[in-house]
């Protein structure tokens, strides 16, 4: 998908918000051992909150939100509830293993979307000065996958669903978990996650511990 933002447009990009997961927030818990998995929230609603405000302080109107999967938690209704909440209008979303209620498009609710994808290539570009564009590309998937399609040129992986922390949630190669819980509960710009890549050396991705699995 191509992408040409427009002057002063930005792009930014998150996942696994899992709006209204009560499992997820430590308050509400009641997953045996949680400790290291849940957010550390007081109340379910602190945790959403936290996630609308946190997006809508970062992201205006016109902006693009590009969200890599796991929307929302607790019944269908939540998925317009969150969405409602939300002030850009521009939100392409990559389905995560939660989102089956969007992937079956019930009460056509992936129109509350952009678009909808299970695997995104995504050609941006930027306009600069005197004409000129810039020219950034990203495999986006809501799951990690070990090899990509431009891995060799530098072209980055972004996914979430392992809900790493903060100092694994980048990869030995250009890859990462853009998801809330290794990113401060917010979501990235496009300028972040160039930074970040830019440096980082070609290789295929190790694949990280999934979240179900007991965290060392």
């Amino acid at each position: 998908m191509k992408i040409v933002l427009n002057k002063g447009q930005k792009i930014f990009f998150t996942s696994d918000t899992h709006y209204n997961h009560s499992n997820i927030c430590a308050a509400t818990t009641k997953w045996e051992h949680a400790q290291d998995v849940t957010r550390p929230f007081s109340s379910l609603e602190q945790m959403n909150q936290t996630i609308v405000d946190n997006i809508n302080s970062a992201i205006g109107e016109d902006d693009i939100l590009i969200h890599l999967g796991d929307w929302s938690f607790g019944g269908f209704e939540r998925i317009k509830e969150f969405r409602d909440q939300i002030k850009c209008k521009n939100i392409h979303l990559v389905l995560g293993n939660h989102d089956h209620h969007i992937r079956n498009d019930k009460d056509g609710i992936r129109s509350l979307f952009s678009s909808v994808h299970d695997y995104l290539f995504l050609d941006i570009r930027v306009p600069m000065w005197k004409n000129e564009v810039d020219k950034f590309e990203f495999i986006c998937m809501h799951y990690p996958i070990a090899s990509w399609d431009g891995m060799n040129n530098g072209v980055p992986h972004l996914h979430g669903h392992c809900h790493l922390p903060p100092h694994h949630r980048i990869a030995a190669g250009k890859a990462m978990d853009v998801g809330v819980d290794g990113n401060e509960m917010k979501p990235l710009s496009l300028g972040e996650i160039v930074t970040i890549m830019e440096s980082r050396p070609i290789a295929k991705l190790c694949l990280p511990q999934d979240h179900h699995e007991k965290r060392l």
